[in-house]
């Protein structure tokens, strides 16, 4: 599929947008333009999730429906994190091939798309690991009340 526009793509703007902006899918808008489905999708589960929070501080972490879109929301930031990766370590010559075809220009990464690779995987194995942790945290509170039901 050719580009829609002829300007160049540059991979660190794109590993940028993803790092520091995370569910928002502006890389996504970057790349394709507003035909991407994946910028969609993005934003939406974002907005989601972020009406999932507030519900979820209203309702003093009870409602399952808040807990669902926390979870798109929270899946939208890990796929901005992932999405880093994915693009900051595809080679140049791949890269060019994908979103550059049209342009005269090469890509030529450097040590700060590294950089933004390394921030991507150090926030989102954070993020992720303490997910985990309040998930397991909720399950296992949840277990231990219901117990306390059953024995009285």
């Amino acid at each position: 599929m050719k580009p829609m526009t002829t300007f160049f793509k540059s991979k660190l703007v794109t590993c940028i947008l993803s790092l520091f902006l995370p569910g928002t899918g502006l890389h996504w808008l970057y790349l394709k333009g507003f035909s991407s489905v994946w910028f969609y999708v993005q934003i939406f589960s974002l907005g989601l999730g972020l009406w999932g929070w507030s519900e979820l501080v209203a309702t003093d972490k009870e409602s399952l429906l808040g807990w669902i879109t926390t979870a798109l929301g929270y899946m939208s930031l890990l796929a901005s994190w992932l999405a880093t990766l994915a693009f900051g370590l595809r080679p140049d010559e791949l890269w060019d091939k994908q979103f550059n075809q049209s342009s005269t220009a090469h890509s030529q990464s450097g040590w700060l798309v590294i950089l933004c690779v390394i921030c991507a995987l150090l926030i989102g194995a954070f993020v992720l690991m303490s997910g985990l942790a309040i998930a397991f945290e909720q399950y296992f509170t949840i277990q231990i009340e219901a117990s306390r039901k059953i024995s009285q």
